[in-house]
């Protein structure tokens, strides 16, 4: 994260934790906003000497993000386990709100989505509490394996089957869109979500 100079957490290679990004990097401080963040996960606060000060010349941005003594909101939704590791579910401003109040992580099924046959990336969205996956496919790797352009979007479709057996119900995917071009992108090679919603 560009804010904190750029680093937050971090894990020697063996200390790694399936799907933790790891420990808060030295001089860090780090809490989530729950109760029990073990359990219950909530946005990422961080505080050190390599978190900005604020944005520069945009008071109101700085603002928005900087708390009390230095504690700046991550935008992350995590948990931290007992021994302090960090796994991030999402970004805070992308949870859906399920039909039944739950908190959806996006991101989560993303990159579950996104590495299934033929998929190339993908997005999440909500649409009147159902669940819609906007899916651009891999259709050069399809090609080299004789698949038609027209079968992927059986393809998809049996992706999206196989992948909500793993999902609880209230996160599992109706809706399917194939997209035929690349998902528009920030510099840095973010999609640019709010353009798909």
């Amino acid at each position: 994260m560009t804010e904190c100079g750029p680093l937050i957490g971090y894990c020697p290679w063996d200390k790694q934790r399936p799907a933790s990004c790891g420990l808060l990097a030295p001089r860090m401080e780090g809490r989530v906003d729950t109760d029990d963040p073990e359990k219950t996960p909530g946005v990422l606060w961080v505080r050190g000497a390599n978190v900005m000060l604020g944005y520069y010349k945009n008071p109101e941005a700085t603002e928005a993000v900087m708390g009390a003594d230095g504690w700046m909101n991550t935008g992350d939704i995590c948990n931290i386990d007992a021994d302090g590791y960090l796994y991030i579910r999402g970004r805070d401003k992308n949870m859906i709100l399920g039909p039944s109040g739950q908190n959806i992580y996006p991101e989560e099924i993303e990159q579950k989505l996104n590495n299934m046959p033929y998929v190339a990336e993908s997005i999440i969205i909500g649409n009147d509490g159902r669940l819609t996956a906007l899916i651009y496919p891999d259709i050069e790797n399809a090609g080299k394996q004789g698949i038609a352009e027209g079968e992927l979007q059986k393809i998809m479709q049996e992706n999206i089957s196989a992948l909500n057996k793993e999902l609880p119900s209230y996160s599992q995917i109706s809706g399917l869109k194939i997209f035929h071009e690349e998902f528009e992108k920030t510099p840095k090679r973010s999609i640019k979500r709010y353009l798909y919603q």
